[in-house]
């Protein structure tokens, strides 16, 4: 029974690729309101190395993003590959930007970035209930080096 119920609660793949392609135009386009619905209320949202342990729920994450897309508008993200769980979703991507601000510690100064990026995404309810992301600090610190 609790095999069936759990089958009944996985998402397809293409939802798992819909809901993490979604987050990412929704990135991509500076879309706060977009970037928030497509969490569930009472998500946890964790970058590797940020201050101040997870952040939860809609308002919490969407001021996350709010700060990041002003200081590091993203272009796009180039996908790399995804590994697929039950209800999870294993990402490695290129993340292309513009370091506009102050990012991650280090002054951006207008200057374009790439750099990898890997994020978990955890699905609950047909949404992303947690994303946690670790990114490639050292290429980036590389980047925006003096």
């Amino acid at each position: 029974m609790a095999r069936q119920q759990a089958a009944a609660r996985a998402l397809s793949r293409q939802r798992m690729d819909a809901l993490v392609d979604g987050h990412f135009r929704a990135e991509e386009a500076g879309d706060l309101q977009a970037i928030a619905e497509g969490f569930t209320r009472d998500a946890e949202h964790t970058v590797a190395g940020r201050p101040g342990g997870p952040l939860h729920g809609h308002d919490e994450i969407a001021s996350y993003y709010a700060a990041l897309l002003t200081a590091l508008p993203i272009t796009r993200f180039e996908p790399v590959r995804r590994w697929y769980g039950e209800d999870h979703v294993v990402d490695q991507s290129i993340l292309h930007a513009a370091a506009v601000g102050e990012v991650f510690g280090l002054q951006g100064r207008g200057r374009p970035v790439r750099f990898g990026l890997l994020h978990v995404f955890d699905f609950a309810d047909g949404l992303i209930c947690r994303e946690s992301a670790w990114l490639d600090l050292a290429s980036l610190r590389r980047q925006l080096s003096p």
